[in-house]
């Protein structure tokens, strides 16, 4: 897919794709974090997520995984379903960051849920153990 000389489409990811059921819908949503916006509360999709920072930087992390940043020109995935997605916010103090994510939404279910704190705590053995400062 990449040209030889450098110009025209360039691979950022190549993911299996998942299982679309009959029924399900996509959405393109770009989103904008003002500097250190600590983002969404942990939430899980009912679907795969697709991403591209297009700005700045990003804290991301999911259930059992290690926090990452990261940064412009980069992307993220994340599969949906079960799996809490605990950091999206801006990863910089001092300035805006900005993604564009292609989310997929099982039929009849909604897009976003966030994870309330007494789900938070029975599953806070699958999170990734937590950087000490």
């Amino acid at each position: 897919m990449d040209s030889a000389d450098g110009t025209g489409p360039k691979m950022l990811a190549d993911v299996e794709p998942p299982f679309i059921p009959e029924g399900a819908s996509g959405m393109t949503v770009l989103v904008e974090w003002p500097p250190g916006d600590p983002g969404t509360p942990p939430h899980r999709h009912s679907g795969p997520c697709y991403g591209y920072v297009t700005e700045g930087a990003i804290r991301f992390e999911l259930e059992g995984e290690p926090e990452r940043v990261i940064k412009a020109g980069e992307t993220l995935f994340e599969p949906g379903g079960d799996v809490i997605h605990y950091q999206n916010g801006n990863a910089l103090p001092d300035a805006p960051s900005k993604f564009v994510v292609f989310m997929l939404c099982a039929p009849g279910q909604p897009m976003l849920t966030v994870v309330d704190e007494e789900e938070l705590e029975k599953r806070a053995h699958l999170r990734h153990p937590r950087p000490t400062d």
